[in-house]
């Protein structure tokens, strides 16, 4: 009896990885063996890199907080520690938006936190 290969299935999923390859560099577009590899890398790297992202955007909060709060003659570090012996639960994303978008009220909260 011949041997029985599914090759459509195969060859489907050959051309799912090779389409998602597509724009790679040399032959980790069009050689099964490498694009296979370098997919199942890229999507390694994008599992941690999503979880950096957050790391990211907390260090530019911080970043945007600490240039606005030093106008008000305090660091970003004694001003967090104020903020948190105020009692005042305002997550850095919402005190980096107020920096930028809305500075009065941002300036209330340094004034508040300063005292």
């Amino acid at each position: 009896m011949p041997r029985s290969v599914n090759a459509v299935a195969s060859r489907a999923r050959r051309k799912k990885v090779l389409k998602q390859t597509k724009g790679y560099f040399l032959r980790r577009k069009n050689v099964w063996t490498v694009a296979k590899n370098a997919y199942e890398k890229g999507l390694c790297y994008a599992y941690v890199d999503r979880k950096d992202k957050k790391g990211n955007f907390r260090t530019l909060w911080i970043a945007r907080i600490n240039a606005v709060i030093r106008n008000y003659g305090m660091s970003y570090s004694k001003f967090i520690g104020n903020l948190h012996s105020s009692n005042v639960s305002i997550n850095r994303k919402v005190l980096a938006d107020l920096a930028l978008n809305n500075p009065e009220l941002f300036a209330k909260i340094a004034e508040f936190v300063k005292k």
